[in-house]
Order: C-alpha cells, then structure tokens, then sequence
C-alpha cells in the first residue's frame, strides 16, 4: 500500500498518519520526546525560550564575562529541558510537580554559581560543605537533562566516568590512577572550566545555541522548503532527476540545518514519491534519503554540533574548518553522484517526471534570495569577522531579506517564535555537551586519555594504520550509543591522542574521529537517519540501513586517507608547506577517480552490469587509486618489497575496466 500521496509536487508530499507518527518517534528518539504545552503553560516555556535567544544574541553583540554566559546558559538549559521534555512519556504535555521542583533547583544552582564569584573558584581545591552539595545537585540535573532529551546513555557513560575516577585505584596497570574523593572531583566538575562548564559548553553558549537560531529563522521564511523545490525543478524530466534531486536538496538543505534525521525526514516525505515513481526499491530510496541525511552533518556552512568543537579544540577559526572540510564534501558528494548515475543502469529507472508549479527561472526569481544563506556566514567571516559575529549579522541579513516577500516576511509574532524554537532545537545538543563535560573532566583529572592512547599504540604494535583502525573501530562503537556531538567530544581527548603521537597532525586526528563520529547516523542499532527513511518507504530498517552503508562508502574510506597518506592531508589543507596545487589536484583526481571505481564496485555496475571478476578489478582500481600509501605499506608487509607507484596501478585497472565495458555489445 501506497504510504504516501500520489502527488508529485514538494508542496503537496505528505505523511499519512500512521507513518507521520512512526517519524515522529523516530526523531524524538534522536532529539527527545518533547512536550506540547497548551495555553499559558506554552507561554511561559515559549517566553522563557525568547528570553534565552535575545540574552545569547545580546552576549554576542556584547562583551560578557565567560563564566557568567556559561554558566547562563547551562541555567536555562536545565530551567526549559525539565519543562519542555517530560520525566516519562506518559506524563507528556503537562508539566509535573517535580518538573518545578527541578526547574526551581536549576535557577537555585545558576544563583549560587554566579553569586559566588571570583571566592567560588578560588576555593575549588578547599571547598566548602555547600560547595559540593551544590555540585552534586548540579551533576544530578545535568545527567536528569541529557537522559530526558538524548536517552539514558549519555547519562549512564558519564556515570561510569565518574566510578572510574572514585574507584580507578582499585584497577590494575595501566588502567589505574590515585584514585580521587568527592572534594576533589566534585570542584573540578562543577567549579573549573575543566569540567560541566568547559569546551563543550564554551561551544554550545558561543555558537552552536547561535546557529540553531540562524536555522530556526531560515525555516521560518522557508528556505528550506525553497532549496527542495528547487531541486525538483532543476533536475524535473530527467532519467536520474530523482537521485540527483536528494543529492542536491541534501546539500542545500544540509548547510543551513547540520541535521542528519532532519533533512532525511525532510528529503524522504517530498522525494518518495518520485524516486517509487521511477523504479526505486523501498530499500535503495531509503538509503539514498540516509545518505543525503549523513551529507548534511558534513556540509558547510554549518556542519554538525561538533564541528565547532573541532575549532576550539584546535584553537583555529571556525573558517579553517569549513575550509578543511571542503574537499572531503565535495568529493563525498560526487560519490553519492556516482552512485545514482549507476542507479539509473542498474534498476532502470523511468524517463519522466512530472513537474508541478512554478518553472525553475519563476521559482528563482521569486524565492532565490535564499541562497545568500549558504554564502552569507562565509562572506562575513573572510571579510575578517569571528565565527560569534559571523552567524550574528548573517541571522540578520536572512531577517532582513525575508520582507522581499510578503509570505516569508518574519513580522515581530513571527520572529519571536524563530527565536524561540531557536532555543528549544538547542537544548537536546546543549545538555549533550554538559554531560560530555563530565567525562572530559575525569579524562583531563585522571590522565585516561594518555593512558588509552599508550594502550592503543601497544596493540597495534606502533604501526600507524593499526592505530587509525583500531581508533574508527572505538568512535564507531562510541557513536553506536551516543549522539554525533558526544561521540566526537569523548573520542577527541581519548582516541585522537593516540594518532597524534605517531605523528599525524592534529587538524587531521581530528578530522578523522568526527568523520567516524558522523557514521554513527547510518550504524545500527542507533541508525536514526536510516530507520526514519525506512519508516516514510516502508522498507525494512536494516535493509535500508545496509543500502545506506553502500551510499556512504566514501564517507567510511575517506578518513584514512586524511591519517595514513602525507599527501592526503592535501585533501583537508589544499595547501601545506612543501605542497603545490598541482599535487592538490592530483589528489583530488586521483581521490575522485578511486571513489568512481569503488562506487561502480558497491553498485555492480558500470555501463553494464558487472562480472564478478570485473567488481573485483574495480575494487581493486579503488583502492589503488584512493589509498596508494596504504597499498604499500601492506604490500611491503607481505613480500617485503614495495609497489612502485600504487596509483598508475589503479589508473591502468580503472582504464581497463572502461575499455571492456565500453567494447561489450548491449546484449552482454
């Protein structure tokens, strides 16, 4: 049975109910079960969430003193979890008497902290009765946040972090450490920026809180639903519009969002009925609206949450960043470009479309002053401006703009209630960031991550690719359980060490764990972006989970070529000293190249369908031509000798396997 409406035009693509509440569940597993407050309840949270944007937006614009916006922030991130998001799902949509109770002791807590001043810090290594009292209240309600708006193992990980630095001592070498008490780990929790109120929450009051409102303003004058449309009317009446329609929307939709599961849901209710359409299985559209979900995490201008962690940790500007992340985009979205290209072959789709509304030149015309927010964060921040005032004057050019149309005008109600959700879309990822703080805390207290990167390296025996597989082996299992953000925040002070040490730059260590931080999007059991697919095709969630994984191939490989390769570092930097551009685009072709091959491997198909022993040669040319130096080492592990030029190895198979393909007759 159809689960969706016939209708081909994005503006009229809905979810039937029952489909519509599966997503829902979906997304409220990734973001929380939120509530619905009726009359001057949902006033109140809605005021108390205004209140929150303008006083971010204010620090912005303004100078305020670090501890205080931290410490502000994390107070109204316990005062509106606790009131937007129920202590169980059957009390959902009414605010109970211990959610005031919580709230009361989140702003008790937020009082302290403030009041207390410059005395409270000094006194963290002698603190007072009250001083851990107050601690452990805040501990309690950050884990009673995180576990309403992200599940409960955010939470228990944490816990775990702390038993370790109570009980370490009791842990045989290497694992052990002095073991510490209350008055020790307590302080350095809750009073110190190593704590709760650290990197992570630094980010999260700077900028991540800034660039959810920049989001929830860009949806309110429907920029999103422009760039889907958009889509279908510049590829409407092609053989392959329906693939290349996802691959574009996920971009544009991806950079203003940075939301796996929300662009997928976004994708998946518009485009199922056109991929179904032309001949797309249930299970292959899925995976494709997956793998579009998983791009968004990794586009710019956005990114994910954790993108901005990456900055900070490196201490460079968030453009570094979007610069070191272009390249990998691109070449990870005409990988998803191959791939539909040889959809269109390998199950054979239809050659019509049907396009509704407005044509492309019309649609531009009216609406195409969206755009300026792909480019307009960017704009500001080569002109010179931090990455804070950055999204600040692009938040108010996308104001601005929105009055050139009546219908995406953001009037004061309008612009309220952006600003609002703003802050609500914030909280899931805000309490994420001050749980992670507890464990960075205790790693930062006990030394762990040194001690796990001298693990590592023993285990691999000192070699750099066994380090680079047993660390995506441990940020994949991290991010099987927890969110993208906390994912990467726990493996950045454990697992990137450990490559950092066998000399690989740190720009590059971290690229590769938020890389392997993202996957956590299309990994089971936690595959949101694929269940929620499976959930709006009616496929099956771990068959599309599987084709989700096919989609996504150059997003698993990609990342080793940033650690085991000195040149592949060309493909984050461009430029690095001693580098010429001619060797950047050598890179990159050779890059692009292996993953066109390691795609026609994935699909079974090139021009015509594959032999097995042709998908062997162009799984082979991939891996040629996209890991040389790993070719090497392996090859010189086995015969002692090495492979001259790996790469002209992979460019001759690759040329082979054109050659046969184009010289087979159709019937073949």
């Amino acid at each position: 049975m159809d689960r969706m409406t016939t209708d081909l035009s994005p503006d009229n693509a809905v979810l039937d109910a029952e489909t519509a509440r599966r997503v829902e569940a979906l997304i409220e597993e990734d973001e929380g079960a939120a509530n619905r407050l009726p009359g001057w309840l949902g006033m109140l949270v809605s005021g108390l969430a205004l209140a929150m944007s303008l006083f971010h937006l204010w620090a912005a614009w303004d100078i305020v003193p670090t501890t205080v916006l931290r410490y502000t922030h994390v107070g109204f991130v316990l005062v509106l979890t606790v009131l937007v998001f129920p202590l169980a799902r059957r009390f959902r949509h009414r605010v109970m008497l211990w959610d005031w109770v919580l709230a009361a002791a989140a702003v008790y807590v937020l009082y302290y902290l403030i009041a207390g001043g410059d005395a409270l810090t000094d006194r963290y290594v002698f603190p007072e009765k009250m001083d851990l009292v107050v601690g452990w209240l805040l501990i309690a309600l950050v884990l009673e946040a995180t576990r309403r708006s992200s599940g409960w193992i955010m939470p228990a990980i944490s816990i775990c972090f702390m038993l370790y630095a109570f009980f370490g001592n009791y842990l045989p070498a290497p694992w052990t450490h002095r073991g510490y008490d209350s008055e020790r780990l307590i302080p350095h929790l809750t009073i110190t920026l190593e704590g709760i109120f650290g990197t992570a929450v630094d980010v999260s009051s700077s900028l991540i809180i800034l660039f959810t409102i920049y989001g929830a303003i860009l949806q309110a004058t429907g920029a999103g639903k422009f760039f889907v449309d958009f889509s279908f009317r510049l590829f409407g009446g092609k053989p392959s519009a329906a693939g290349r329609t996802v691959v574009l929307s996920s971009f544009l939709l991806g950079g203003p969002s940075g939301s796996g599961v929300a662009t997928t849901v976004t994708l998946g209710t518009v485009a199922w009925p056109m991929m179904k359409r032309v001949g797309y299985r249930a299970d292959d559209a899925g995976g494709l609206l997956a793998a579009g979900g998983l791009g968004a995490i990794i586009s710019p201008p956005v990114l994910g949450a954790a993108a901005f962690l990456i900055a900070e940790y490196l201490k460079i500007s968030y453009l570094d960043v979007l610069r070191m992340a272009m390249v990998p985009t691109c070449l990870y979205y005409a990988s998803l470009l191959f791939m539909v290209e040889l959809d269109q072959r390998r199950i054979g789709v239809m050659p019509e479309v049907a396009e509704a509304g407005d044509g492309l030149g019309a649609l531009t015309r009216r609406y195409g002053f969206h755009f300026s927010s792909l480019i307009a964060i960017i704009v500001f921040m080569v002109w010179g401006y931090s990455g804070t005032m950055s999204v600040l004057y692009a938040t108010g050019v996308a104001v601005v703009l929105s009055f050139i149309r009546p219908e995406t005008s953001l009037w004061p109600r309008r612009l309220a209630e952006a600003l609002a959700l703003g802050s609500v879309q914030v909280l899931n990822i805000a309490a994420t960031c001050a749980c992670a703080g507890i464990i960075v805390g205790v790693v930062t207290l006990t030394g762990l991550g040194l001690k796990f990167s001298e693990i590592a390296i023993h285990a691999a025996g000192g070699s750099l690719l066994m380090t680079a597989v047993y660390t995506a082996l441990v940020v994949w299992i991290v991010g099987l359980a927890v969110p993208v953000t906390a994912s990467y925040i726990i493996c950045a002070v454990i697992a990137a060490p450990a490559l950092m040490k066998l000399g690989v730059p740190d720009y590059a260590a971290h690229m590769f764990v938020f890389y392997y931080a993202v996957l956590s999007e299309v990994s089971p059991p936690t595959a949101l972006s694929p269940f929620a697919a499976a959930a709006i095709t009616g496929a099956g969630p771990y068959r599309t989970t599987m084709q989700a994984w096919k989609y996504t191939l150059p997003a698993f490989v990609l990342p080793f070529v940033f650690v085991t390769d000195p040149d592949g570092v060309g493909l984050l930097l461009m430029l690095k000293p001693g580098m010429t551009w001619v060797t950047v685009v050598w890179q990159i072709l050779l890059a692009t190249l292996g993953l066109a091959a390691l795609a026609a491997a994935a699909q079974g198909q090139a021009r015509w369908r594959l032999t097995g022993w042709e998908r062997g040669i162009s799984f082979l040319a991939g891996v040629f031509l996209v890991f040389p130096v790993l070719v090497e080492g392996i090859a010189e592990w086995i015969t002692g000798r090495d492979i001259p030029s790996p790469h002209w190895i992979g460019v001759g198979l690759f040329l082979l396997l054109l050659l046969r393909q184009v010289r087979r007759p159709a019937a073949a």
